[in-house]
């Protein structure tokens, strides 16, 4: 039977995986029992459950302990957002990929941000040496942010998210995640560009999975809007429930990735 390093890696070759992200050990379980093939976390919620702002502020400890909670339940291949790998030092990043695959991920993601692509290349090159220590064939989902954080202009996004995939690819990674890439015909340059499976993210205007399928996209992520969602509701159930004593439905909303982030700040007396 394979391991499952090597189920979720094969799980990339054909067909789309659509992975619906998690915060916690009970969210992974209810995916699982949806028929998630695998189970993925989504920095950003992680690092909200635990009291901290999305942007590599959470600390280790809390990040192995959900791991290996969300580990413990699950009978599926796990993958870890690890952000950018939470420092810039690489000892420290080692650090902590060390820590998640031992903790029960067999998956990463870790992306490059508004840092040089330099950096993360030579990231990706540690995780692969720290993976093949461990004797886990890690899989490395490298995310640019080249179309999220606008890094160049829009005529140059394909250009570039191909130069870093290519920079990535030969550093030791699995996988392209072009976050924030929703147009089909750029989605169908990069496929066509990179040997590597290509990941988008579940953002508004996104084609259909089946036009996803066709264009060559091999995975598809909901990174943090579940968790947007949740909070919009909480919010308007706690809301009703103030004004009224019970828990009225009929008019849940998301929060938006930035209202959830912005609760987040440290309190002034912190």
């Amino acid at each position: 039977m394979d391991t499952l390093d090597q189920q979720f890696h094969r799980l990339h070759q054909d067909g789309l995986l659509i992975l619906t992200n998690v915060a916690d050990a009970a969210g992974a379980r209810i995916v699982e029992q949806l028929g998630c093939k695998a189970v993925a976390t989504s920095s950003a919620a992680v690092a909200w459950a635990h009291g901290y702002a999305d942007g590599n502020a959470l600390p280790l400890e809390r990040l192995v302990s959900t791991v290996e909670s969300i580990a413990r339940v699950i009978s599926l291949p796990l993958t870890v957002d690890i952000e950018a790998g939470y420092s810039d030092d690489l000892t420290r990043v080692a650090e902590v990929i060390d820590a998640v695959i031992a903790a029960g991920a067999v998956g990463i993601n870790i992306e490059d941000g508004a840092s040089p692509p330099e950096l993360l290349a030579r990231k990706i090159e540690i995780a692969r040496q720290v993976a093949e220590r461990r004797e886990v064939k890690l899989f490395i989902n490298a995310r640019t942010d080249v179309y999220l954080k606008g890094l160049v202009p829009a005529e140059d996004r394909v250009a570039e998210t191909l130069k870093r995939a290519a920079l990535y690819q030969s550093a030791g990674a699995d996988g392209l995640f072009a976050a924030g890439v929703s147009a089909e015909y750029e989605i169908a340059a990069l496929c066509h560009g990179t040997p590597l499976p290509v990941n988008v993210l579940g953002l508004p205007g996104l084609p259909s999975p089946e036009a996803l399928k066709a264009l060559g996209v091999r995975r598809l992520s909901a990174g943090s809007g579940i968790a947007e969602f949740l909070y919009g509701a909480m919010a308007g159930l706690a809301k009703s429930f103030l004004e009224t004593g019970k828990l009225d439905s009929s008019h849940l909303k998301a929060f938006t990735y930035g209202e959830v982030n912005a609760l987040l700040k440290p309190a002034v007396n912190a």
